[in-house]
């Protein structure tokens, strides 16, 4: 099946690469060419006179198309982590990183009809699970060019907003990744969007971050939990008080680690009245069930890292600050939460070892802490899988704020 995928791809791509916006692969316009066939979806690129006959007609003169049924099949052999049989509705994928958001999307009944990611080893993970190669640099795509879509999700960069304008409308979020989404979110007006971010954003430069972000979201026609009222004239601190309520946590939703993200959820105007976050599982968690049996000698940590683990936690404690290494075992509740720097030296998670030395987790255990399936295709870089895993998400969080999220669409 993957010669199949690469007969495909090497029909296509002589079409796609004019197409190709600057910052992307070419594979990435063909392959989203490809699930749009399969799943009867919008084509990027519909706007400049590709059209799903036109590629119809090229692939069958190969003889790899007869029906969007065959061409289907085929293709999700060709695919590790499939997207459902039917579509309940439709998806784009934003700062995509490896997919978890995706993954807890599709496992909810939707289909990903365009997905951007800017970091190629982050790209090349996400083509071998999700079978489609994501647009890269997405400040370099005209939101009018991106398929229609009944959600849009993404976990967008924490960056500073200038206090210049001081306007808080959608102008002043120029110069900024979260400009992008709002651009988007404003031509294409989808019906919900996912927010995702860490939990400092409540507090990001005192909080002027978050009202500039709710502001500019309201003004063009979305609400979320906080009234349009209080964005409008509340103070900064109110508007913290109130965002806290959109924080969940992973170990409330049966993954062992304390992790604490904000999601925030929008609709647009005149859809419902408001929006009931999941109530958590209160699933048991236990350590002990993501971890791997026999783990590789080479995940014990040397004496001399050990060795400066302690000192250092023995000296924060002295200087009142508090942090240091983080160990658990097989019967411990939950982990510290895992960041993208634990390939370093994994301070913030060890699992302890009789006789030895604590070990770092496998690659295959920071997936599953994360609640990836074991399916999914880790990095074949260590370095890279631990960073990918540290930046993404808590896949059974995201299903079900989307299995709420679908209920109302």
């Amino acid at each position: 099946m993957q010669q199949f995928l690469s007969s495909v791809e090497s029909a296509l791509l002589p079409l796609a690469t004019p197409y190709t916006p600057e910052g992307s692969n070419p594979l990435a316009v063909v392959h989203q060419w490809l699930f749009a066939l399969a799943y009867e979806q919008p084509l990027f690129a519909t706007q400049r006179g590709i059209t799903s006959e036109t590629l119809i007609k090229v692939l069958t003169k190969l003889e790899l198309f007869k029906t969007a049924a065959t061409f289907k099949k085929k293709l999700l052999a060709t695919t590790v982590i499939k997207p459902p049989s039917t579509s309940k509705f439709t998806f784009i994928d934003l700062f995509a990183g490896i997919g978890g958001m995706r993954i807890g999307f599709q496992n909810a009944g939707g289909t990903c009809v365009f997905s951007s990611e800017f970091e190629k080893n982050a790209q090349e993970t996400y083509r071998v699970n999700h079978g489609d190669f994501p647009f890269g640099d997405i400040t370099k795509i005209p939101p009018k060019d991106i398929p229609d879509h009944d959600v849009l999700i993404g976990g967008f960069p924490c960056q500073p907003f200038s206090h210049a304008g001081l306007k808080l409308g959608i102008e002043d979020t120029r110069g900024t990744l979260f400009h992008d989404i709002a651009e988007i979110l404003k031509t294409k007006r989808p019906k919900f969007a996912l927010l995702e971010n860490v939990k400092g954003l409540i507090s990001h430069d005192q909080g002027y971050t978050l009202q500039v972000i709710l502001r500019s979201l309201t003004k063009i026609g979305y609400n979320c939990n906080i009234s349009k009222e209080l964005i409008k004239t509340g103070t900064p601190k109110q508007i913290q008080a109130e965002a806290k309520k959109m924080v969940l946590r992973s170990i409330d939703f049966g993954v062992p680690q304390n992790r604490q993200r904000i999601y925030i959820v929008l609709w647009r105007d005149a859809l419902p009245k408001g929006f009931v976050y999941p109530t958590p599982t209160h699933t048991s968690t236990r350590v002990g069930d993501i971890l791997e049996d026999n783990p590789d000698e080479k995940f014990t940590i040397s004496d001399k890292l050990w060795n400066g683990h302690q000192r250092r936690k023995i000296e924060n404690d002295k200087n009142g600050k508090g942090f240091g290494f983080g160990i658990v075992d097989e019967e411990s509740t939950y982990t510290n939460t895992i960041s993208a720097r634990y390939y370093k030296d994994g301070s913030e998670i060890l699992i302890a070892q009789k006789n030895k030395n604590p070990r770092k987790l496998t690659q295959r255990e920071a997936a599953r802490l994360q609640g990836f399936p074991d399916e999914f295709i880790l990095s074949k870089s260590s370095v890279q899988a631990y960073k990918q895993f540290g930046n993404s998400v808590s896949v059974p969080v995201i299903e079900s704020l989307a299995k709420k999220i679908s209920k109302e669409l």
